[in-house]
């Protein structure tokens, strides 16, 4: 047996016969900052997933993360016997290419489909595949290889993002990724993800179990902080209070950026264990003022914001836009109470009924779904692919548009009220009463003052007022709390303000659509990771640059 794990090709947001280009391959700049221009955040991210089913196989497996089709085509000629394609629904043609291009280069290749676009009611017509992993696909893949399904979870150590930069700036690879567990018992009726999984499933069972591949990560890497991967991670308390015991004992200055819901916060009582624990962003899904899901029921979402910015935890809030309740008044009402929370960063999404949802199975009975709109065009940040009775297509392209400039008006750049919190936190915790706290203060502070010579370029790109005053907060703030190494900060903002002009030129001809590097890893039968050769890669995929590290002993 011989298997090849793989996303689907580049290049990405282009618009071509197999995608779009508002499709980014880039979180942020995708539907968080992408309206902010100079100030938005630059990050691709890898393919968690096929990392972490490759590392907890026996079976010899190579992963192919964002390959090219020449790649692609190189590679599934090497004598797999299983392709393993992962694919979302706006990447469905891209996977039916690949699905072809097995048939035609290596028919005694099984092919294996996973992934949100698995859920797809007609997917036996649009692709050939011999199996399809509707769910947690590490289980299913042991199963189909006959491998003993409760192996112990060994968790790989994979870089969070890589091409990273900000104002042009390019910024270095240093959190990593922990996945203690996929899925979410509150299963809202528009989350592929929540319905796609069934139920949460840990991998990462204990606090204990998560510090010691935290041990690893700084150990084998020297990362400390860390992108959560788990759409709720302190609904498991105890796991999270474990965790924060074993953090202080060992006194760790780990650093978390976590998903949670509202009522899962409200639940703690005492904000400080977050303090604590090390959280510095917290994604929380505020969907609307009106449409309350169960995770938001009597959410004081205000009080909350600032309960967690006062202590430098920065909110990344999602709201939704054209619910059923939505017209050409109501749809401002919910985009402006989602800005007056003013949270650091702000994702506005289309609602998007998506295969394998109550929401796509309700619309799809109704009638509703705009069956002529091609699965590439199904993103949710460009038009709607539903018949809304108040909005045209065309309209909630330009509203959600405006949405996100609305929230960069008022609210001013991002990155500049991540500072901004940062800071406020920083004064919070030295003056507090818990030693781990103002230590984590101290830490923190000597993190945030590397920001400090972005200010200059800052405000003078300034494209609003909003922007401009954040930039003289921050300035007196850090003025206030912190002493200044002028030549220094002299220096670096000079050399971050030319880099901050080649960044604006390239944004402003559309020179600026980084693609993600093309990773080749082999896992050999001893499990251990091996960096493939780049002799052996074309010249369209380099190595990974050891985005990985072993998990051998």
């Amino acid at each position: 047996m011989k298997l090849l794990l793989t996303s689907v090709f580049g290049p990405y947001a282009v618009d071509d016969e197999f995608g779009r280009k508002e499709n980014k391959m880039e979180l942020f700049h995708n539907q968080i900052t992408r309206e902010q221009g100079i100030f938005s955040y630059r990050f691709n991210h890898s393919s968690f997933g096929l990392y972490f089913m490759a590392e907890n196989l026996s079976t010899p497996t190579t992963v192919l993360d964002f390959p090219t089709l020449k790649r692609f085509i190189t590679e599934i000629k090497k004598g797999y016997t299983h392709v393993g394609i992962s694919f979302i629904v706006p990447n469905m043609k891209k996977a039916a290419e690949m699905t072809r291009l097995v048939r035609l280069h290596a028919p005694d290749t099984k092919i294996i489909l996973g992934g949100h676009g698995t859920a797809y009611e007609k997917l036996h017509e649009v692709m050939e595949y011999d199996h399809v992993c509707m769910g947690e696909g590490l289980s299913f893949l042991r199963k189909l290889f006959n491998e003993p399904e409760d192996r112990k979870i060994i968790h790989p150590l994979v870089y969070s993002a890589h091409n990273r930069s900000l104002m042009g700036v390019p910024l270095p690879k240093e959190a990593g990724v922990l996945i203690p567990g996929v899925g979410c018992p509150n299963k809202c009726r528009f989350c592929a993800t929540s319905h796609y999984f069934g139920n949460y499933i840990p991998f990462l069972e204990t606090g204990r179990d998560i510090f010691e591949v935290c041990l690893r990560y700084e150990k084998e890497m020297g990362v400390t902080d860390f992108g959560v991967l788990d759409e709720n991670f302190l609904k498991q308390k105890d796991r999270m209070l474990e965790l924060l015991a074993l953090i202080e004992k060992h006194e760790k200055h780990y650093t978390f950026s976590i998903f949670s819901s509202a009522e899962t916060l409200w639940d703690l009582e005492d904000f400080d264990i977050l303090t604590r624990l090390g959280v510095g962003v917290i994604w929380i899904g505020v969907e609307s003022k009106y449409e309350i899901y169960e995770k938001n029921e009597k959410a004081d979402f205000k009080t909350l914001f600032m309960e967690l910015q006062k202590r430098g935890i920065s909110v990344l809030a999602s709201a939704i836009m054209f619910l059923e309740h939505h017209d050409k008044n109501t749809i401002w009402e919910d985009v402006d109470f989602a800005i007056n929370l003013r949270p650091e960063y702000l994702q506005f999404m289309e609602l998007g009924p998506l295969p394998g949802t109550p929401l796509y199975n309700s619309y799809k009975s109704q009638g509703m779904l705009l069956e002529d709109v091609p699965m590439e065009d199904r993103h949710g940040q460009s038009k709607i692919w539903f018949r809304h009775p108040n909005f045209t297509r065309d309209e909630s392209e330009q509203y959600l548009k405006n949405a996100f400039e609305r929230d960069y008006q008022v609210n001013g750049a991002s990155f500049l009220r991540y500072i901004q919190t940062a800071l406020k936190g920083y004064e919070y915790g030295i003056r507090h009463e818990n030693s781990w706290i103002r230590r984590r203060a101290e830490k923190s502070g000597e993190f945030v003052s590397q920001m400090r010579p972005f200010l200059f370029a800052a405000n003078f790109f300034s494209k609003n007022e909003a922007t401009k005053s954040l930039v003289r907060d921050v300035k007196g703030r850090f003025k206030r709390l912190m002493t200044e190494k002028p030549l220094k900060n002299a220096l670096l903002s000079s050399v971050i303000f030319a880099l901050a002009v080649k960044g604006t030129i390239f944004e402003k001809f559309g020179w600026s659509n980084p693609q993600p590097t093309c990773v080749c890893i082999d896992f050999n039968k001893e499990n251990i990771i091996a960096i493939s050769d780049p002799a052996n890669c074309t010249t369209d995929c380099t190595e990974s640059e050891s985005s990985l590290a072993s998990s051998a002993t």
